[in-house]
């Protein structure tokens, strides 16, 4: 593994752990050159899955993207990161479960409108604004008694 701060690539694991969910496992690295330590993950090689976007486009599937949307969301909310990273790692779970190549953009998204209404509605609402492209306040107050209707 290549070196972070000296590129050298001589290193050796010092400690080797499993994630909480299994899904990877967590290496602590020494640099045999520069003596500086880092920690890389190992993972399972995935099938990639192409998200077909609402305009026919076709993108890879990126958590990442994903993870940025939620966390524009909940900014400035009482949310913890341990509960966006549980979202957004169950999200990234659902697509792969489904077992296909393709996945519609709406699939997701509704995926993260279920969790943000969970996990804060402030950021439900937010999320849903660009989600479903409000037009005016008029969508926006609708979108809101029908949160507050279902309490």
């Amino acid at each position: 593994m290549k070196c972070l701060y000296c590129g050298s690539m001589d290193s050796k694991v010092i400690d080797s752990r499993v994630s909480e969910d299994g899904s990877s496992i967590r290496r602590r690295r020494e640099c045999l050159s520069c003596g500086r330590r880092f920690t890389t993950y190992e993972t399972v090689e995935r099938i990639p899955v192409f998200v077909i976007k609402k305009d026919g486009n076709r993108e890879l599937f990126d958590i990442a993207k994903v993870r940025s949307g939620i966390m524009k969301a909940c900014e400035k909310r009482p949310v913890s990161y341990e509960s966006i990273e549980k979202l957004v790692n169950q999200i990234e779970k659902t697509v792969y479960n489904l077992g296909v190549n393709e996945i519609k953009s709406d699939v997701i998204g509704d995926q993260v409108m279920k969790g943000l209404k969970e996990l804060d509605q402030v950021a439900y609402v937010r999320f849903a604004s660009v989600y479903k492209e409000f037009k005016d306040i008029d969508t926006f107050l609708s979108e809101i008694e029908t949160i507050l209707g279902k309490k």
